[in-house]
């Protein structure tokens, strides 16, 4: 959908304030109070859309991601009622040369809603998109009110979501939906352990001319190559419907920013790849990630099996050699969470399988500006 920016801007509601975020060098610094405040409230979104912690983040696991940005930007503002921090805006711009997407995201808690925040930060983030000449729009968003009366379908004809405040906000806006996205989590029991090794052999058996090999970040000198043609492979391989992407261009450098926040932060970030035998090419690729305290949810990112190599289950033996892996290094962790497209049937199928269950649907939404 394009629709037309207004230059004329209404005036920010009685009560609000958007104060631009600067990104403090330590959480000692005497800036960082704001950068706090905004993890804070964050964190408080998150709890009443998951219901849980399971998203929550500390500052100092979050800030090293906003310091030193080289291949996108974050321009994030703090959303104030009467004083008070309930809300922030972020818009994140890729930095791949001529690129015209935008990520939006502005956030805020319940008691916020209704009060004209919302559309004040969302004007707020288109305008300063189209300054900086971005006119693809996109974002994320959870959908949780299943009493909703009215669904909407996606247009890949791949699952629903309630035509809830977040959907009808959106649209208002002129977003349109683009894809599903589904959240499923797999609880880590001793069941679900012995069900991940049964599936290990049997991928192993299938998986024939290629083995495992893993790593923790810092990535070794002699994954790295393999390990960013993988990552490279992310934005055009996996399914992204009608949303837009620029193709990245990963090398060594790319990789060692990539994991910098993670290393700073003290997170692990532990890597499983299927390795072709007879070439020694990488061919697919999972990502486990906790924070400092291995006793929270486990994130899985990226998982990808290159084209040139489906067929052989790597899929189901990337994912299930981390999972066993992940034992040892985060044995206290209750569960695994991770976030897959509702039309990518095959990777659907291989968590459904291993025991991962849908607990919750965002949709993707995208608007497309003209000045």
């Amino acid at each position: 959908m394009t629709q037309r920016v207004a230059i004329d801007e209404p005036p920010l509601p009685t009560g609000v304030e958007l104060r631009r975020l600067v990104i403090p060098q330590s959480l000692d610094a005497a800036d960082a109070a704001d950068f706090a405040a905004m993890v804070q409230v964050r964190n408080a979104v998150y709890r009443e859309i998951n219901g849980d912690d399971d998203e929550s983040n500390t500052a100092a696991e979050i800030l090293p991601n906003y310091q030193d940005e080289k291949y996108e930007r974050n321009l994030i503002w703090l959303a104030f009622l009467d004083g008070r921090p309930v809300g922030r805006a972020i818009l994140t711009l890729p930095g791949e040369q001529g690129s015209r997407a935008a990520f939006v995201n502005a956030e805020l808690l319940r008691e916020a809603w209704g009060r004209g925040i919302g559309s004040a930060a969302t004007r707020l983030l288109e305008r300063t998109a189209l300054a900086e000449g971005r006119t693809v729009l996109e974002t994320w968003a959870a959908h949780t009110d299943a009493d909703a009366p009215e669904r909407l379908s996606a247009p890949t004809g791949f699952g629903t979501i309630p035509l809830d405040h977040t959907a009808r906000f959106l649209r208002r806006r002129g977003y349109a939906l683009e894809q599903i996205e589904r959240k499923s989590a797999l609880e880590l029991t001793a069941a679900a352990a012995a069900h991940v090794d049964a599936l290990l052999a049997e991928a192993r058996a299938a998986a024939v001319g290629y083995r495992v090999v893993q790593w923790t970040a810092p990535t070794p000198a002699e994954r790295v190559d393999g390990y960013a043609w993988m990552k490279s492979r992310m934005v055009t391989d996996a399914p992204a419907a009608g949303m837009e992407f620029d193709e990245e261009v990963w090398d060594a450098a790319r990789i060692a920013d990539h994991e910098r926040p993670y290393l700073a932060a003290g997170r692990t970030l532990h890597v499983t790849a299927a390795e072709h035998i007879a070439t020694g090419e990488l061919a697919a690729f999972n990502e486990l990630v906790i924070g400092a305290d291995h006793g929270e949810a486990t994130h899985q990112e990226d998982t990808l099996v290159l084209a040139a190599h489906r067929g052989h289950r790597l899929g189901m033996l990337v994912k299930c050699a981390a999972l066993h892996d992940w034992r040892t290094f985060a044995p206290d962790s209750p569960r695994v969470i991770t976030y897959n497209a509702e039309e990518n049937r095959p990777m659907l199928d291989i968590n459904e399988r291993i025991g991962f269950a849908p607990v919750a649907y965002n949709g993707a939404w995208k608007k497309t500006l003209v000045g």
